[in-house]
């Protein structure tokens, strides 16, 4: 099969395509046929292996899965002898930053993993982004323990992270307010948040606070700036380390004084997870946002892009063309 391929970490040309072995399915897991998949942070991270503590999740010194690929779209090729939640034919979607495999043809995952079926109607390039940046948007949701009728703030709400977080953050019946670049404006109002403010053209430190929870989805704030923005007991979660990794120090040393606080949320996701967020797309309370198509051949092109931190939503890596 045609597979994306890196062997050792570094920047987006250790990529390569060529060719390698179906992987074989066990008792327990499906062979996917991987028709759509996305370059995300997630992947570039892995890759580059620029925090260091990764490596302890993929190999201290060489990659153990030289396959990315966390989402994929696809459809059900073969199942192993103790599967029973799907059957061959099925088309399903999913993530897996655990051996990855979306970068590739075909890929296998254990039916009980974060995998479902793909909602009637929807493409495999439709589907294929609706995990990563969900779940991560989802569990920092969930770490802040935000409630209905909360005022909330998204920092960098059009990348994969931050997209998803206003529409699972409006589906809960919170009061949203997204800082966003000029380009995007009219793209995150369209989406019924309640405030948006341009950073490009406004301070967004200077808005009226109140905010129980503010999540920087692209890491570009510090709790500092925030902090006067927060309510009393305010939250604040970014989705990077911060500035000499000040967030995880934050993290620890924040709650002891009873009021406003780092938190740093550890993201995981479950199938019951994946089931969660088919259902607010097939209600149509969360849509993906798309902004490019990319061939398998083409995917160090990709990675270029995605690692600019200019993407809006989502980038889509075509399998099968």
């Amino acid at each position: 099969m045609k597979a994306a391929v890196y062997e050792k970490y570094g920047p987006p040309e250790v990529v390569r395509v060529k060719e390698i072995p179906i992987p074989k399915p066990k008792g327990n897991e499906l062979l996917v046929r991987v028709y759509a998949s996305t370059v995300n942070r997630t992947d570039c991270g892995f890759r580059s292996a620029e925090y260091f503590i990764s490596r302890f999740f993929s190999g201290l010194f060489k990659p153990k899965f030289s396959v990315l690929g966390c989402e994929f779209a696809g459809v059900v090729e073969e199942t192993g002898q103790e599967v029973t939640k799907f059957k061959k034919g099925d088309r399903v979607f999913g993530f897996n930053d655990e051996t990855f495999g979306g970068h590739a043809e075909y890929l296998v995952i254990g039916e009980n993993k974060a995998v479902a079926t793909i909602p009637d109607g929807l493409s495999f390039e439709d589907a294929a982004p609706i995990t990563e940046g969900s779940h991560y948007a989802l569990e920092s949701i969930r770490a802040a323990k935000v409630k209905a009728g909360d005022k909330v703030m998204v920092y960098g709400a059009t990348g994969a992270i931050g997209s998803a977080a206003v529409q699972i953050l409006k589906h809960m019946g919170t009061h949203v307010t997204a800082v966003v670049n000029t380009k995007n404006v009219e793209l995150i109002k369209s989406l019924g948040i309640d405030v948006v403010i341009d950073y490009q053209t406004e301070d967004f430190t200077k808005t009226e606070g109140g905010f129980s929870f503010i999540l920087d989805a692209v890491g570009k704030s510090s709790f500092k700036e925030c902090k006067p923005l927060l309510t009393e007991k305010g939250i604040y979660v970014s989705t990077e380390l911060g500035k000499n990794c000040e967030n995880i120090w934050l993290a620890l040393t924040t709650p002891l004084s009873g009021g406003k606080k780092v938190v740093f949320a550890i993201p995981g996701i479950t199938q019951e997870d994946v089931l969660f967020l088919k259902s607010l797309v097939e209600s149509g309370e969360f849509k993906p946002i798309i902004e490019r198509h990319y061939n398998l051949d083409d995917i160090v092109e990709a990675y270029e892009y995605v690692e600019t931190g200019q993407k809006t939503g989502n980038v889509i890596i075509k399998i099968v063309s």
